[in-house]
């Protein structure tokens, strides 16, 4: 079985996290939310717009649960401290500097961390909750470790206030393009420096104002023997649900993976919506990552919908478009059209690719 990824890097808060239940639907965990009022209205908003920011915001509340201990966290990413895993599957990570010493856990392709310490040609890393000594023949630091991390990782911010309203410009008199609560995460596109940051909501391009989020940089991080344990006995637990109800679970993927379409892509032309289901695709038969479809979805520091629990409103709401669903389908079927590509990111974002109308591939 291959790796399902451990939390990111340690810095702050609580992120949404998502799970299967029993009986195969998804629910979502998150900070609570109390909506006493939106931020972000202008004179302007009537106060049926005001009651439907609520209403959204109370509805998330109530597909809910406050996390213990189980959030994801960041790293700055262009931090001087900042290191990389330079390899292709996995890096041992011991417990002392030394080819002998036991194995404190493991650093897959894209995870990054910080350095506490180096001696001997070997760095002593934290990772989320892997703490441990790496060989530096595979690792990257520097200018080096600072290009990776901006390839693999993204910039997020995280709503620090009650409720409040994503624009379709960034001015609080334009339209609202929708409502994000407490703890809820976006993707950044661009700080405008002007009290405003462009966001991506529902695969738009929004606008939320500045002093009412925190910005973080998110990479993927290690896992500790221990969490390793634990992720393969759920995984023998969870193989056996899925033996007893085969057919279930095999619809359950299409939809699950059509939702995320959905919300990375639910704008794009159809062979865009193709390429987003491509990536998952390529990512569970890749060695690198995960070997599940729901293992990759929800793999911290990965597709921000997943960790926000837009996916699992959009899979829970049975609203999946058509031409989602297809796509869905057609990439379970081994259908690509964005070749081996294993990322995707925002036209502008990064060089080279498969560009397909917004996203480019890669």
């Amino acid at each position: 079985m291959k790796k399902k990824r451990a939390s990111v890097l340690l810095t702050s808060l609580l992120l949404s996290a998502l799970m299967l239940t029993p009986d195969l639907g998804i629910t979502a965990k998150a900070g609570g939310v109390g909506v006493a009022s939106v931020i972000g209205a202008s004179d302007e908003d009537d106060q049926d717009e005001i009651e439907k920011a609520q209403e959204s915001a109370q509805a998330i509340q109530e597909n809910a649960e406050k996390t213990d201990g189980a959030g994801t966290s960041y790293v700055a990413g262009y931090s001087s401290d900042l290191v990389m895993a330079n390899v292709s599957k996995t890096l041992n990570v011991r417990t002392e500097p030394s080819d002998s010493a036991e194995k404190a856990g493991v650093l897959y392709k894209d995870c990054g961390g910080r350095i506490l310490e180096q001696k001997d040609g070997w760095t002593k890393i934290e990772s989320g909750d892997l703490v441990g000594w790496a060989d530096d023949d595979y690792l990257l630091f520097g200018e080096d470790a600072k290009e990776l991390a901006s390839e693999v990782g993204s910039e997020v911010i995280t709503v620090t206030t009650n409720a409040l309203y994503v624009r379709s410009e960034a001015t609080t008199s334009s339209d609202s393009l929708g409502v994000i609560t407490k703890g809820d995460q976006l993707d950044i596109i661009e700080d405008l420096g002007n009290g405003w940051i462009s966001v991506e909501y529902d695969d738009e391009e929004g606008y939320v104002q500045a002093k009412y989020v925190t910005t973080d940089f998110r990479l993927d991080a290690g896992e500790t023997l221990a969490a390793i344990k634990l992720r393969e006995e759920e995984a023998k637990k969870a193989e056996m649900t899925r033996q007893r109800e085969a057919v279930q679970a095999d619809g359950d993927e299409v939809k699950l993976l059509a939702a995320l379409i959905q919300c990375e892509a639910g704008n794009q032309p159809y062979e865009g919506k193709v390429g987003v289901g491509a990536v998952v695709m390529n990512r569970v038969k890749s060695a690198a990552y995960p070997n599940t479809i729901y293992d990759v979805i929800y793999a911290s520091g990965q597709f921000t919908p997943a960790l926000n629990g837009k996916v699992a409103e959009v899979y829970n709401s049975g609203k999946i478009s058509d031409s989602c669903m297809q796509a869905a389908q057609a990439a379970i079927n081994g259908e690509t059209t964005v070749g081996g590509a294993t990322h995707f990111k925002r036209v502008g974002h990064h060089d080279g690719g498969y560009v397909i109308q917004d996203h480019v591939f890669w």
